[in-house]
């Protein structure tokens, strides 16, 4: 794609959303990681309904995905992904170029730098038993399996709560997808080159989420106890 992101994206506000109080673009396409396959992601802000919803469209040959909010949907979309520990919105927005500035644009700007400055919230001691239970159960699969497929997928899933793990540990954002490892990466360099080596090698696998098990207390399994709601 040689055409500029940021004129495309604003042709497309100025289109669709004349009206608008502030837009943003963010993501990948803005920076180094751009690929071929990068899309324009845009945050709106505009007056009230039909806000919020997200909706993805083909604009001058790009792919994009806008998500249209207003003032008030915003401030519980930033909460509600920071609790998930995933403030994909507010990274946007804070990070961000300006394509449209009402008088609203650096107001939300500063409420979503916020959220990221606050960081994700803490690990809590009844989230970190679950999470040292699931990946010992992970671990004892793995190590039962004779199954190609399944020993696959059950590496995949003990990679992932593996790098969720150590984010936890180091107070970290996560990430989805190829995000839970830019994540890793950005917080332990060293270890997301240990994990990304690991891919396809089950024992070597294995010893890392014991490593990072150990950081937190080591494996759990004898006298977990989870209540439930009645």
């Amino acid at each position: 794609m040689d055409s500029d992101p940021v004129t495309d994206a604003r042709a497309l506000i100025a289109e669709r959303f004349p009206h608008a109080f502030a837009a943003f673009l963010g993501g990948g396409v803005l920076s180094a990681r751009r690929t071929a396959t990068s899309d324009l992601d845009i945050v709106v802000l505009i007056g009230g309904p039909p806000a919020p919803f997200r909706e993805s469209l083909h604009w001058r040959g790009w792919p994009v995905e806008l998500f249209v909010h207003d003032s008030e949907s915003v401030a519980v979309y930033f909460a509600r992904d920071a609790g998930a520990r995933k403030p994909s919105l507010a990274r946007m927005v804070a990070h961000g170029v300006t394509l449209v500035d009402r008088g609203e644009a650096e107001a939300v700007r500063a409420r979503a730098q916020a959220v990221l400055a606050a960081g994700p919230p803490a690990l809590s001691p009844a989230e970190l038993d679950w999470r040292r239970y699931g990946l010992t159960d992970l671990l004892d699969d793995l190590a039962g399996s004779t199954d190609d497929g399944e020993t696959a997928v059950i590496c995949w899933t003990l990679w992932t709560e593996t790098a969720a793990l150590a984010l936890l540990l180091a107070g970290s954002w996560l990430g989805g997808g190829k995000w839970l490892l830019r994540e890793l990466r950005a917080a332990d360099p060293a270890l997301a080159a240990e994990m990304v080596a690991a891919i396809g090698r089950p024992e070597q696998l294995a010893a890392l989420a014991d490593r990072v098990l150990d950081r937190a207390g080591g494996r759990r399994f004898d006298g977990f106890l989870a209540s439930g709601r009645r």
